[in-house]
């Protein structure tokens, strides 16, 4: 678990959650829980109900989202990049974390009053765990080519279409354990996409206002997820400019990777 200040020169993957972590680029070692906490400090992090967001260091006996959602406390394994990973996903896309946790909370009572463990999890539930470990959000202001990601038309997407992916779509990793995964890419590598359309002039504002825009947009589309199969699988690695073989249009010929479809399709 070595700390690397250049963590977030390892993948065009990670360029989203630099106006948040720009700050830990001069760190020599791992930052500590104090200086995490000071970052959600100053851009005042807080669930769903305002209640500041705050790193402990104990995992507790109570479900991990119900702790964070009743008292805002969040356990933070230190030297840890998936959590890691976590608290920048809180700092760059706070309201859809907020909405995320307060998903888990409200269903999780809903269905199992007293909260124990093991307790069947239901669709939702897997939804947005598949969403907040896996997930991605891709806007655009092009409904075909969300059309064609939903479809798996990975080379009419990607290949035919690229220039169109290049000037409307684009694509924001949000699930930490894939963002941990970034840091040593692979073919293979996929994320479970949020599709939302936007207009065309989201693409005109600075790149903080587009990241303000999307966290609202995909905070209020988490209420919506009624299963994984809400969500769309996305190889990422066929994204334009992020994996150098993907110039090649033979790189979409992986049927291993850029895979056909599912027979049926929530949509």
């Amino acid at each position: 678990m070595h700390w690397d200040p250049a963590f977030l020169d390892r993948s065009p993957m990670l360029e989203p959650l630099r106006g948040r972590a720009a700050a830990l680029r001069l760190q020599r070692d791992w930052p500590t829980r104090d200086a995490l906490q000071a970052l959600l400090r100053a851009h005042a992090v807080a669930t769903a109900d305002g209640t500041p967001l705050r790193l402990v260091d104990d995992a507790g006996s109570e479900p991990y989202e119900t702790r964070v959602r009743l008292r805002g406390e969040m356990h933070l394994r230190e030297r840890d990049w998936h959590d890691f990973f976590g608290l920048l996903v809180w700092l760059t896309y706070p309201k859809t974390k907020a909405a995320l946790n307060d998903a888990h909370h409200a269903r999780l009572h809903a269905s199992v009053p007293t909260a124990e463990a093991g307790a069947p999890r239901g669709a939702v539930r897997d939804a947005l765990t598949v969403f907040d470990e896996s997930g991605a959000i891709v806007v655009s202001s092009d409904a075909g080519l969300l059309e064609d990601l939903r479809a798996f038309r990975w080379k009419r997407l990607f290949v035919e279409r690229r220039d169109a992916v290049r000037a409307a779509m684009r694509v924001h990793v949000f699930g930490h354990a894939v963002l941990e995964k970034a840091l040593r890419p692979y073919v293979g590598l996929t994320a479970h996409a949020l599709l939302l359309p936007v207009p065309a002039e989201h693409f005109a504002q600075p790149p903080a206002c587009q990241l303000e825009s999307i966290d609202a947009l995909a905070a209020a589309a988490v209420g919506a997820m009624a299963s994984p199969r809400s969500l769309s699988p996305l190889p990422l690695l066929g994204v334009p400019g992020w994996w150098g073989d993907n110039e090649d249009p033979a790189f979409y010929d992986n049927a291993a990777y850029f895979r056909a479809g599912r027979r049926s399709r929530e949509r």
